[in-house]
Order: structure tokens, then C-alpha cells, then sequence
């Protein structure tokens, strides 16, 4: 489709404006004038351009750079404007007796806001103090069919925001900045676990089974197989599987799918940690976790006390650790005569609560914990003492067979990691296997499908393991003081927009 023969991208009130930066078009290829010309050398960013310029003030050097031009304002024979480049904005100057009349004439009559141009010159302070670069010659590299948003304001359209994300990045610097902080916050990830001998690796996507996690799957269809696949709830099973296969130490960075509700803390496509290391226990790996997360958020923020939704949350130390029947009672001010196998199902009926669908008292608990507790926890908080009905991947406690040797994270009301000793013996995992099954068959449209194939890789040993798994995306939300997971999520799922 050429835009130059339709206006189906334009919003009405930015036709006219459609219709004049078309017809530039027009009357640029008429002069034999490419509005998309090819590429030129960019030397410099506009943060290179300043620390230059810091570090010698009477530098004579000519620098040469590119980026959309934010805005600009005429004062006859003279313009000034700031350019936009990945690094930030630098101010430009442009005289007519400097740059000749041709380019200034060009410049005048046929760049817009929102172009990206190339200018090359020599720096100096205005009278206003503002580091300007003096432009000696200037070039168009790509022509904009539409004005940019309101320059003082921004993109402030909260669904536009997420749709056009490119107009977000480019005017909101908040923006920007919180998807470079994510950046860095993973490549912080990546180094800790590197630097521990862990292994970065890929698994798949399309999963035959779903399983690795208590999740609804969606579901695809391969044509040439002729065979149903889901996309991966968790790839924890395809890793462990590479632990049994002698990669005792790795992780996985990566994409998770899951078939829910979208809230401003779930995405149905999410980024999640998982690491796996051969030879550890729930203990290792919670002090793990603990490190993990303190070495990001210092390479991220440069301190541990962080601020989020007005409150200072203190990552420093080791965190606070509780059972869940501990949490109920010091947190969520529950009885502990109210928790007893005998008079917890008066309790649920007493607050007008569901009893869960999976069975047995564990079960009950967790029900409670998530109902009572969950929401109400602010500073980091390891929950341990997990009930094993609602672990079905994980060891038992050697110390108590009906809890898991299990963790989970929870800080200002979510759950950032999850993680276990791993369950290495196939006979308990294939009766766990069937409890889910049975729980499924009674409408638990969540609950784990037997996974035969990895019954069999585990008959052939699996050595003690923790396995532990983080949410990226609540963890970049918590490190940039977001409330919304589509915040943190460069193109977050959203409804089909109207036409």
C-alpha cells in the first residue's frame, strides 16, 4: 500500500497535516529528492557529543550525527531545534550564512518534526547555556507522514501507549528509560548466574504435553504432524531434562504462555527466569534467589532500598521467612484453632470462601494464605512450608512428608520467585502425576497432564536439584516503580482494536 495514495493511517485530526507532508513528498521525488535516501555516517551519539564537550570545552572537533528532529522554532535566517537520538536530545543550530541557501531553503521548506535528519558541525554554549551544535551541513534520512504528539505533554493515551509503542518511546523518556533499565536488570541476570559456571540455554516452545507448571495452555494445531501443541506454560521439565543429561548447572530466559485473565500484574505472554543446579537443595537455592535478586537491583539502581508505590522496600540482609500456617496467623490474623483439619471448612464457610477443588488440608491452607496473606505482604518475604498438594513437582520435606521442599517470594503483595528441591523420584512423581490427573478429570482445567516421557528421563537418575523460577516482568516493574505489567512489556497483549 503506498502512502502517498491514501490517508488510512492518519486520525482525522491530523489529515491535513498528512496531506501537506504528502505532498513534500511529492514534490521532493519531483526534484529528483529521495525522501527515504540511503545511508549516511554517523560518527557520534548526542551523549558522546557532551561528555566530548565536557571534557574539553575548547574542542574544535567536528561531529557528525543523526536523529528525529523533536522540535524547532524560525527566526528568519536562523533556526534551532533539538535532535533526538537513542542516547537523548541535543540542541542544533542552523544559520543560513553557514550552511548556504540551498540546504537552508531545503531545511525551511521541506523538514518536518518527526524527521530524522544527519547534521554535522562544532559545538558550542548559547547565551542561554545550553549545548548547541553549529551546524556546518544537514541532510534528511527519513521522511514523517505524521506529526508527533504533543511535545510538551507527550504521548499520554494509555491504550495508544501500548499500541503504538514506537510513538511512546519517542515521546515519553520515562518510557525509554524503563525498558533500558529491563535491559540492564537481565544482562545483570545473565552475569550472576554466568559467573556461577550456570549454562544459558533453549528449550521449546511447542510442547506436546503441557506441563511445568499448575497453568491453562493454549493450544495450536501442526499441520504436517497432524498433531495438537500447546505454547509452554514453563520450560521446566525440557531443563531438567538437561540436568539428567549431565548440564548440571542452567537456565533459560524466556517467553511463557499462559491461557488466563490479563490484570495489571498478569500478560498471557510473559518473561520468566529458571535455573536449574544439580547437587543443591531448597535451602541453596532460596540463598541463591536471595543474592541473585540483590546483585541486579544494585547493578540496576545502585542501592537495595528501593522505592515503590510510596513505600521503601528494603532488599538488603536476608529476607523474612514464614511458613504459610505462620503467615496466616502473623499476617492475615488468623486463629490457630481456625486452622485445624477439623474446624478449617467452618472458617471457609464463616468468610463466604470457596473450599478449593484439589483435596486435603495443605490445600485449604494455601487457599487461605492467598486470600489473607498474599496481599498484605510489603518487605521481601521467603514463604516456605509449602503444602505438597499444591507442589507437585517438588521433593518432600525430609523433615515432614506432607509439605514440599519448597519457596516463593513474595514482596508488596506479589510473587516474584518460586522454587524448590526438585522431585527426583519417578515412582512419587508418576502417583503425583495421577493426583493431577484425577484433579483434571473433575474439572481443574489447570491441573498437570501426565508427562510418560518424563517419567522415563527420571528413571535414568536425576541427581539432587533446585530449580528455581522468577518473574521478570513484575521484577523490572517493582525495580522501575510501575504499576502495569504492560509497562514493562515492550508489546503487551491487548484486545483487537476497532477499525
Amino acid at each position: 500500500m503506498d502512502p502517498k495514495d491514501n490517508n488510512l493511517c492518519a486520525g482525522e485530526h491530523e489529515v491535513n497535516e498528512h496531506d501537506v507532508r504528502l505532498e513534500k513528498v511529492k514534490k521532493l521525488e519531483g526534484i529528483g529528492q529521495s525522501p527515504w535516501p540511503v545511508y549516511k555516517s554517523v560518527a557520534h551519539t548526542t551523549e558522546q557529543a557532551k561528555k566530548a564537550f565536557a571534557a574539553d570545552a575548547t574542542t574544535t572537533e567536528v561531529f557528525t550525527l543523526a536523529g528525529r528532529l523533536m522540535t524547532r522554532r524560525d527566526h528568519g535566517k536562523t533556526f534551532f531545534g533539538h535532535v533526538q537520538d537513542r542516547d537523548g536530545k541535543l540542541q542544533i543550530y542552523i544559520k543560513k550564512d553557514i550552511v548556504g541557501d540551498q540546504s537552508f531553503d531545503f531545511f525551511k521548506h521541506f523538514i518536518d518534526l518527526g524527521d530524522i535528519v544527519w547534521v554535522k558541525g562544532t559545538l558550542f554554549i548559547t547565551k542561554m547555556g545550553e549545548l548547541t551544535v553549529n551546524v556546518q551541513e544537514i541532510s534528511l534520512l527519513s521522511k514523517c507522514l505524521h506529526p508527533l504528539p504533543e511535545k510538551f505533554h507527550g504521548l499520554t493515551d494509555i491504550e495508544q501507549r501500548y499500541r503504538q509503542r514506537y510513538l511512546d518511546l519517542i515521546s515519553n523518556v520515562e518510557s525509554k528509560e524503563k525498558f533500558k533499565k529491563r535491559s540492564l536488570i537481565i544482562k545483570a541476570i545473565r552475569d550472576f548466574l554466568q559467573d556461577r559456571d550456570f549454562l544459558e540455554v533453549e528449550t521449546p516452545m511447542l510442547h506436546p504435553i503441557a506441563g511445568g507448571a499448575i497453568a491453562k495452555p493454549f493450544i495450536t494445531h501442526h499441520n504436517a504432524y497432524d498433531i495438537d501443541l500447546y505454547l509452554r506454560i514453563a520450560p521446566e521439565l525440557y531443563l531438567k531434562r538437561l540436568v539428567i543429561g549431565g548440564l548440571e548447572r542452567v537456565f533459560e530466559i524466556n517467553r511463557n504462555f499462559r491461557n488466563e485473565g490479563v490484570s495489571t500484574r498478569h500478560n498471557p505472554e510473559f518473561t520468566a527466569l529458571e535455573f536449574y543446579m544439580a547437587h543443591g537443595d531448597c535451602e541453596m537455592g532460596l540463598n541463591l534467589t536471595e543474592q541473585l535478586l540483590q546483585f541486579a537491583i544494585h547493578k540496576a539502581l545502585g542501592t537495595l532500598a528501593i522505592s515503590f508505590q510510596g513505600k521503601t522496600i528494603d532488599f538488603s540482609g536476608s529476607f523474612k521467612r514464614l511458613t504459610v500456617e505462620q503467615s496466616l496467623i502473623e499476617i492475615g490474623n488468623v486463629s490457630p484453632a481456625d486452622l485445624k483439619p477439623d474446624t478449617i471448612d467452618a472458617f471457609f464457610a464463616k468468610n463466604g470462601l470457596d473450599i478449593p477443588m484439589v483435596q486435603g488440608h495443605g490445600a485449604k491452607l494455601f487457599a487461605l494464605f492467598e486470600h489473607f496473606v498474599e496481599p498484605y505482604i510489603v518487605q521481601p518475604t521467603f514463604i516456605i512450608g509449602y503444602p505438597i498438594e499444591v507442589s507437585p513437582l517438588a521433593k518432600r520435606d525430609p523433615n515432614n512428608k506432607d509439605l514440599a521442599a519448597r519457596f516463593e517470594l513474595f514482596v508488596h503483595g506479589m510473587e516474584l520467585a518460586n522454587g524448590f528441591t526438585e522431585l527426583n523420584d519417578p515412582f512419587d512423581q508418576a502417583e503425583r502425576f495421577k493426583m493431577q490427573c484425577k484433579a483434571k478429570e473433575a474439572g481443574d482445567q489447570e491441573a498437570h497432564s501426565f508427562d510418560a516421557d518424563y517419567i522415563k528421563a527420571l528413571e535414568y537418575g536425576l541427581a539432587p536439584t533446585v530449580g528455581v523460577g522468577i518473574g521478570i516482568d513484575r521484577f523490572v516493574m517493582m525495580l522501575t516503580d510501575t504499576t502495569s505489567i504492560k509497562d514493562v512489556i515492550l508489546f503487551p497483549t491487548l484486545k483487537q482494536a476497532k477499525e
